[in-house]
């Protein structure tokens, strides 16, 4: 093998022009696709990393019997609050962890009743990571001593007509059902670019929360963020080995992929789109090399010949055309992974400014501005593969037709 490797080897260098232009495409092929891979994790991130934070973090934990209740937005609290959020801070996938009281209720105003999230967050702990933060459009941010206050959507200030200052009527569940109202003050308005996202929540503190709905230093749930799109079951399964007290699970946890699944079924078509669009650049590039090795074949009928007169047999002379054809692949693999890391590696840095199309779809909105691509190395070893394997396959029908050459006939081509 090693001798069958060397020949090859050989003459794969024999045309070199003609070899780094197949290198090339194959490598830029192979570029292009981890470009792709590193745009659409770079946008999952802006999009859906920010559309996750809107809707409640990567993670949520809520007390033990929550799932059975889950429709009517129970306010379990959650045993030892503080003690899960320095647990999930202590986990390096964690970007931020805080505390919450969920519940669902009305907002009433002149204009009408409507349905809502409410949603009691630490202002403090939210407000670095929030895109909420980021977004207020009128007025403030909450603060963590606000206590009639309240934080709207843009859209939901619209439909009840009303603006920073102004007040109206908040009601919703507390423990045992019992509905508490309160007059409240609209001391922000944020806008995501998204008006029906924005009509299903209201904000305020925590403290205001705990107060208004007899939850006295407690909270119901926990959002956890993290840094990536992706870790959510490592780190769940990490939390859950670390916050189970003797065999005994206190905790339930959910994600934004089953809370929201419409959203993980966008990032998946995603994925598949990606994967079709890199098998056509693969096969554009495999269509250069079985013309290449067809070419070779044809160049070498009479070195082709003398093999056979010299005992080799057509599934040896075979074999020679197809490591040929992988090695092709193996190089022109290396030269496109240089070349895609090189390539989103700068861009990773500087950055795709994006704020001119924030408005073409509904969920390019939630993008701040500034895509960053990843190095796209999620699946570079399936896109290597993918390259190696239809290479290999492309150089099969190039070796057949040398293995059939009859080196009588071969001996005598000129």
């Amino acid at each position: 093998m090693k001798l069958y490797l060397r020949l090859a080897w050989r003459n794969v260098w024999r045309h070199r022009r003609r070899t780094i232009i197949i290198l090339l495409a194959i490598g830029l092929g192979l570029a292009l696709m981890m470009f792709y891979d590193g745009m659409v994790a770079g946008f999952e991130q802006a999009i859906y990393g920010n559309a996750i934070q809107v809707l409640g973090g990567n993670i949520q934990i809520h007390a033990a019997g929550y799932h059975k209740a889950a429709g009517q937005t129970p306010l379990l609290p959650l045993a030892n609050d503080q003690a899960v959020v320095q647990a999930a801070l202590a986990h390096p996938d964690v970007q931020a962890a805080a505390r919450r009281i969920h519940t669902s209720g009305l907002a009433s105003s002149r204009e009408g009743a409507f349905a809502v999230g409410i949603v009691g967050i630490e202002p403090d702990r939210e407000r670095s990571i929030s895109l909420l933060a980021q977004r207020v459009v009128e007025g403030r941010f909450l603060n963590a001593d606000d206590r009639d206050a309240v934080l709207i959507g843009h859209g939901l200030a619209r439909a009840m007509g009303v603006t920073v200052g102004d007040r109206f009527t908040l009601a919703g569940r507390a423990v045992h059902d019992q509905v508490r109202r309160r007059t409240m003050t609209v001391i922000g308005i944020y806008d995501v670019g998204l008006p029906d996202l924005e009509k299903r929540t209201v904000y305020l503190s925590l403290a205001a929360a705990q107060d208004l709905y007899g939850l006295s230093g407690q909270s119901t749930e926990i959002a956890v963020t993290l840094r990536q799109i992706g870790d959510e079951t490592a780190v769940i399964d990490a939390l859950r080995r670390a916050l189970t007290d003797g065999g005994v699970a206190n905790y339930e946890f959910d994600t934004w992929a089953s809370s929201f699944p419409e959203m993980a079924q966008a990032i998946n078509a995603k994925g598949g789109v990606t994967t079709v669009f890199g098998v056509i650049i693969t096969i554009i590039a495999a269509i250069g090399i079985v013309n290449m090795l067809l070419m070779a074949v044809y160049e070498r009928t009479r070195e082709i010949g003398i093999l056979g007169a010299m005992g080799l047999k057509p599934r040896q002379i075979s074999l020679l055309f197809v490591l040929e054809g992988g090695l092709i692949a193996g190089v022109g693999v290396v030269v496109g992974i240089v070349l895609g890391v090189l390539m989103n590696g700068a861009l990773g840095i500087v950055g795709i400014d994006y704020s001119s199309f924030t408005s073409l779809t509904e969920y390019t909105a939630l993008i701040s501005g500034t895509v960053y691509p990843t190095l796209g190395l999620d699946n570079l070893l399936q896109r290597s593969v993918t390259v190696i394997v239809i290479a290999v396959l492309a150089s099969l029908y190039p070796a057949r037709e040398a293995a059939h050459s009859e080196p009588a006939k071969a001996l005598h081509y000129v």
